[in-house]
């Protein structure tokens, strides 16, 4: 069983082919691209934690991509997700749709995962920086203490800054990335990478 990490699939959003220069003639054909990436390293067996920003566009057709997506999943709420708690009431009953459409469990703002020998802290918000050009949802994001942490919502404006690292899809040619990719990483101590190219 290995583990895994992604984040800001953003299945059926149209935009974001052009916002992020995502490689895809249409939404289909991304949607499409997307699950097969991910099944191409997934296993039945593993884990995959989604760090946000799963599904957007008609919900009711995006959201049931996740059930034709291998692996155990498990989904650290982003802004972009109906269920995330910063939405308020209007995420209210939305964890239960999440949950029926192929997800293992649902957590929301900050968590601490182990990469290898490493713990790290994992949020859908980086300690600074974002994918517009000023910092949103400050309130939401974690306090920098100096650990390293694992990140999406900068999209493709880089794959590691510093001890932070992004697993979001546009950084890792659209797979999700392995936890040993992820412990190398760290390995090698703070640095800037910017995203793979496919």
């Amino acid at each position: 069983m290995s583990t895994w990490f992604t984040a800001d699939l953003h299945f059926g959003h149209a935009n974001i082919i052009r916002y992020c220069a995502r490689p895809f003639a249409d939404v289909e054909e991304m949607n499409c691209a997307l699950i097969e990436r991910w099944n191409e390293v997934v296993v039945d067996g593993d884990d995959v934690w989604v760090l946000g920003d799963v599904a957007m566009g008609q919900i009711a057709e995006t959201l049931p991509l996740v059930g034709e997506l291998r692996g155990r999943k498990l989904l650290l709420t982003g802004n972009h997700d109906r269920c995330w708690d910063g939405h308020g009431r209007r995420a209210e009953g939305w964890e239960e749709r999440y949950l029926e459409a192929g997800f293992f469990e649902i957590h929301h703002g900050r968590i601490e995962v182990d990469v290898g020998a490493s713990t790290a802290v994992a949020c859908h918000f980086p300690y600074r920086g974002d994918s517009h050009d000023h910092d949103r949802y400050v309130e939401q994001r974690p306090v920098d203490r100096g650990r390293w942490l694992l990140h999406g919502h900068v999209h493709e404006r880089w794959r590691q800054h510093g001890r932070m690292i992004n697993v979001g899809t546009d950084g890792w040619g659209y797979r999700p990335v392995s936890e040993a990719q992820i412990g190398q990483l760290i390995a090698e101590a703070p640095q800037d990478r910017a995203p793979l190219t496919d």
